[in-house]
């Protein structure tokens, strides 16, 4: 996302100063990693503290909500001119930010949960194979 043109650059520097961290590479990069980490770790914890069918249901919501996203900024780069002006490499790191988040939800939708743990038998037989 830092491969901002030169009139979205100056667009940055002089009115949208919130896009100030986007310009150089490194803090822009940390930013959308930070913010995927976090995401993969909700998606873990809710993976984790739920049963599986809730777990998959939450995360095709949340992919249909990456979905949009992705679609609401792909037409939102299309029509507002101040973003058209950003250039297309920085519409390609914010689409990979949308497809990256897609994802982590459909690598949660398919992943299979292991058994935790098994019954203890008081005769010391082993467990059965599930």
């Amino acid at each position: 996302m830092s491969k901002v043109s030169l009139i979205g650059r100056f667009g940055m520097t002089v009115f949208y100063h919130e896009y100030n961290l986007l310009k150089i590479w490194w803090q822009g990069a940390a930013a959308v990693f930070i913010i995927l980490m976090v995401l993969f770790a909700l998606h873990m914890i809710f993976y984790k503290k739920l049963p599986i069918i809730t777990t998959r249901l939450m995360n095709i919501v949340l992919l249909v909500i990456a979905l949009g996203g992705l679609y609401y900024c792909i037409d939102d780069f299309k029509t507002d001119l101040s973003h058209r002006l950003l250039g297309h490499r920085f519409h390609y790191g914010v689409y990979l930010f949308w497809i990256q988040w897609a994802m982590i939800c459909l690598f949660f939708i398919f992943a299979r949960k292991k058994p935790t743990s098994f019954p203890i038998d008081p005769n010391n037989n082993p467990p059965a194979k599930v």
